[in-house]
This record gives structure tokens, C-alpha cells and sequence, in this order.
């Protein structure tokens, strides 16, 4: 069973192959949605974009990118400078052991965001 690692929140979980890694956060607990996102979200429908997590590690592990989600995160400030390693927590599936920040900062004064 693939482990998931929550750095923010010290947590590890297992959780079946193919499983939603939205699903499964919420599930042991672990805050996905930052501020008001918590009530006001998509439900994870990938629309909303708040969801979104930063996987350091094992990202060979997780589904591929969808169009919805690559559309959504396309259009979103955060996902520069981590266009390789941003997901949605409600598009992933989780293949394999990965290491992941909720809420990750976002990033308006890096090196990446004027280019």
C-alpha cells in the first residue's frame, strides 16, 4: 500500500493504489483548503483550484496530468515555478509513496514569475 506523507502536518497515511489523494487527506484529517476555501470550494470537481498541493517527492507516483486539471492550474499564480511538481489533491491518484505540502505559499516573488 502506497504511504503518503503530509510534511506541513507531520502525518503519514497508507492508502490503497489508485486512490484520490483529496479523499483520502480529508479522510485522516489532514486541511487541504487554506482560509475561506474550506467552505467555498468545488467539492473536488477540479474547478476551483484551492485544493492544490505540492508534491517534493515521488511525483512519478501520481496519475497523469488531465486536461482539466492542466487547464485550471494553466491559468493559477501558484503553479509558477513548480509547473513540474504542482498538482490538484482532487485530480491526483496515488500510485506509489510520495511526500506532499498542503497549501503551499504562493511563490509571486521567484525568480520564475515575470518570465
Amino acid at each position: 500500500m502506497p504511504t503518503i506523507t503530509f510534511t506541513n502536518e507531520k502525518k503519514e497515511i497508507q492508502v490503497p493504489e489508485g486512490a484520490n489523494l483529496r479523499k483520502e487527506a480529508l479522510a485522516a484529517g489532514v486541511q487541504l483548503y487554506p482560509g475561506i476555501h474550506r467552505v467555498a470550494n468545488c467539492h473536488g470537481f477540479g474547478t476551483c483550484g484551492s485544493c492544490r498541493v505540492l508534491i517534493t517527492k515521488g511525483m512519478e507516483h501520481t496519475s497523469p496530468r488531465g486536461l482539466l486539471e492542466a487547464a485550471r492550474m494553466g491559468v493559477s499564480l501558484a503553479y509558477i515555478g513548480n509547473e513540474q511538481t504542482m498538482r490538484l489533491a482532487c485530480q491526483t491518484r496515488v500510485n506509489g509513496d510520495i511526500t506532499v505540502v498542503t497549501r503551499p505559499p504562493l511563490n509571486i516573488y521567484g525568480e520564475n514569475f515575470f518570465s
